[in-house]
């Protein structure tokens, strides 16, 4: 830029730049490569939310994340954890059984850390999940969904494939307590340090693994002194609404599969285990409630999110009303509405699912795939 134009330039900046620089948060220090950009998401005030039930509803950014889900935390501390215990050395191959978010999250991670990276997962996963896994290098194979009761579910056909390999190890994030880890020393620190002004009375998510759920229970359990409440969410399909329910007593499915994905659970996960008393409560949040939020958010804050972190939203306006007017309760964005776009956003699939009518009329404008 030439001397001449540099004079012309204002010395000071416009108003409207300087009173928004003046809020914005401080600087940090440059991060170390993708996996250090994981983690510190901003908490979003849900504004609609919170004037519609007199209280402050709180999401966790995750899609801000840089493989854009709450699942990069886990993929990045279940990885960590198998090179400290020597489970993996360079140029090895990790192999998971994902829904799809936590094999996402593991093939940036595996990119930026030299390894191979081969995924299973149910068939029924959106198609732009599995499209995006190839794209980052992933070997995918998509298999039928089976209960994780039959020797062909998607885990079990991982842990054989990772048998078979020189220098690989199956991460198991189900049942790999690494997981869990991640949220009691990330995402639960997080919530609380950007809770410190405003207060904090309740956190609640949906789980499938267990780990988001556990872990930040555990965290902000032990900060709080137990004063925090935390709940579980759950969608129709899962158990874990009638266990927390009946006090551990039984698991009984709470009606039938969801649009929802990777959440929901049909038994305990070591990653949830060990808090599960931790929970206080839990709601049961139905698909209507679920595909209706999604295109709310869509239209009252510019939010475009998947379905699991509109089930969450549900739960967390609900949780607030219990609580009480005046009550503050954070959850989890867990993911963006891309990966899902061809589904939520086509007609002809809202109404295979019986689910065009949730939608208010008004909202339909953002219908726009046939």
């Amino acid at each position: 830029m030439s001397t001449s134009v540099l004079r012309t330039l204002p010395r000071v900046l416009p108003h409207a730049v300087r009173t928004y620089a003046t809020r914005a948060s401080p600087l940090t220090s440059p991060v170390s490569g993708l996996c250090g950009a994981v983690g510190n998401t901003p908490l979003i005030k849900i504004n609609s939310l919170s004037r519609e039930t007199g209280c402050e509803v709180y999401g966790k950014a995750e899609f801000m994340t840089p493989g854009g889900s709450v699942k990069d935390r886990a993929a990045l501390y279940i990885v960590l954890d198998a090179e400290k215990k020597g489970l993996i050395k360079p140029g090895g191959t990790i192999v998971e059984g994902t829904a799809g978010n936590t094999g996402i999250g593991l093939a940036h991670v595996c990119r930026a850390r030299g390894y191979k990276c081969v995924i299973y997962m149910p068939n029924t996963q959106s198609a732009e999940k599995i499209n995006l896994l190839r794209m980052l290098g992933a070997e995918v194979y998509p298999v039928p969904a089976v209960p994780f009761a039959d020797p062909q579910n998607y885990n079990h056909q991982a842990a054989r494939h990772a048998e078979k390999l020189d220098n690989a190890v199956w991460t198991n994030q189900f049942d790999n307590v690494a997981n869990r880890e991640a949220h009691i020393l990330t995402t639960g620190p997080e919530i609380w340090a950007q809770t410190r002004q405003t207060g904090l009375d309740g956190f609640i998510c949906a789980t499938g693994t267990g780990g988001t759920l556990a872990g930040t229970t555990r965290y902000l359990k032990d900060v709080s002194g137990g004063q925090v409440q935390c709940w579980l969410a759950d969608p129709p399909g899962s158990v874990l609404h009638t266990y927390v329910q009946t006090k551990r007593e039984r698991m009984e499915r709470t009606g039938n599969g969801s649009i929802t994905e990777g959440i929901g659970q049909g038994r305990l996960t070591s990653n949830l285990q060990p808090d599960i008393d931790l929970i206080d409560n839990s709601l049961h949040i139905e698909d209507e409630a679920s595909i209706a939020m999604v295109f709310r958010m869509l239209d009252e804050e510019g939010l475009y999110i998947g379905a699991s972190s509109a089930l969450n939203l549900v739960a967390a306006a609900r949780m607030a009303q219990k609580l009480g007017k005046g009550s503050k309760v954070a959850t989890i964005i867990c993911d963006g509405a891309a990966r899902y776009q061809t589904r939520l956003f086509s007609r002809k699939w809202l109404e295979s699912k019986s689910l065009l009518s949730a939608i208010p009329s008004h909202l339909h404008r953002y219908i726009v795939l046939p």
